[in-house]
């Protein structure tokens, strides 16, 4: 800076205080997060090496990424089919679509957008069920999925058969696990918007998570199946999950509001299967530590877990056509992340 004038040096300074100024504050204030050493990847990986349905592994931490392997199965870009974890990101459209005035709120009613779906003879309580009752599986109608899935699947009017169920609960009441309940929020959303459920989705997630969205099953109205059969890469996973980490954020942009992120965490029912909590979309449970962990769930074991505390994000994908909850294994993929994989951030973070 020698050869200078006055005034070239006053501005250098000038630009260099104001480059500092604008660096990201976590690269001024806070060190690098300290990664998994090497002994506890491989003690990750012997347990997960042990589970032959399962497909493909990633942790990150902090936003890093810690660990990503591919067992079997398709690459981790590849789109693999995801289940139940549909059922999450269907939620999710809703929320975006609240924050974008489609919808009321959680409170309000279904029956007057469906109307035309509804029974001739439709039990009274229809009218009280609400966009939040599907979101929380609390509309107390009988459920479509277990041993009902096929018929239900098998009807030329998939809206109309759900919406025709019996109740077997008051609306609000006991956790009722029903893939109807998401496929009705699908059809409400493509009514509402007059645009399909994917054509939200690669808007809404696709395009600001940079992830892709290809097309999944429809029923035979069109309607893009609303709980099932998703297609998402494990990548694509992982910045869904470490978006709802960051309160809803990514790129530095709010895909999702931060209050929706909130009240999806928020128990609101339980599992009568896994005892677990349920908010709207998502599953809740806790660490050994006590501390909450969130998890989206689908057939197989195709899981996505955020763990705020530790700012942690595990994804796993599986053998879509093996059952998970039955067999016992999503509790082995619970207890990978409960007794190793999270006690290890925590070690590192305290």
């Amino acid at each position: 800076m020698k050869n200078l004038s006055p005034i070239g040096r006053r501005a250098f300074l000038i630009t260099s205080l104001a480059a500092i100024a604008m660096a990201p504050r976590r690269a001024m204030s806070q060190p690098a997060a300290a990664k998994l050493d090497k002994a506890t990847i491989d003690t990750i990986m012997e347990a997960a090496n042990g589970f032959p349905s399962l497909h493909a592994l990633i942790i990150s931490r902090h936003g890093d990424l810690e660990l990503e392997h591919v067992f079997r199965g398709p690459a981790a870009d590849r789109p693999v089919n995801v289940k139940s974890v549909s059922k999450t990101i269907i939620a999710t459209l809703i929320g975006i679509a609240i924050d974008r005035r489609v919808f009321a709120g959680l409170d309000q009613p279904i029956a007057p957008m469906l109307a035309d779906k509804l029974p001739r003879d439709a039990d009274p309580r229809l009218q009280a069920v609400t966009i939040g009752n599907l979101l929380s599986m609390q509309s107390g109608l009988d459920r479509t999925s277990g041993p009902n899935y096929g018929r239900w699947v098998g009807s030329n009017d998939w809206v109309r058969y759900a919406l025709s169920r019996e109740f077997v609960d008051e609306p609000g009441g006991g956790m009722l696990y029903s893939t109807g309940n998401s496929h009705l929020l699908s059809a409400l959303l493509t009514r509402q918007t007059g645009r399909s459920t994917l054509e939200n989705a690669r808007e809404w997630l696709g395009k600001p998570l940079e992830i892709n969205i290809p097309p999944w099953p429809r029923d035979p109205q069109g309607i893009y199946f609303g709980g099932n059969d998703m297609l998402l890469s494990p990548r694509a996973m992982r910045a869904f999950g470490e978006m709802f980490l960051a309160s809803g954020a990514s790129g530095g942009r709010q895909i999702v509001p931060k209050v929706w992120i909130e009240e999806s965490w928020k128990p609101r029912t339980s599992s009568p299967f896994t005892g677990d909590a349920y908010g709207l979309g998502w599953f809740v449970s806790s660490a050994a530590s006590g501390k909450p962990v969130y998890y989206a769930w689908g057939y197989g074991g195709q899981m996505i877990y955020v763990v705020p505390h530790v700012s942690l994000v595990v994804v796993m994908t599986s053998d879509p056509a093996t059952p998970s909850g039955r067999s016992g294994y999503v509790r082995q993929l619970h207890d990978v992340v409960r007794e190793r994989i999270v006690p290890a951030a925590e070690a590192l973070d305290s």
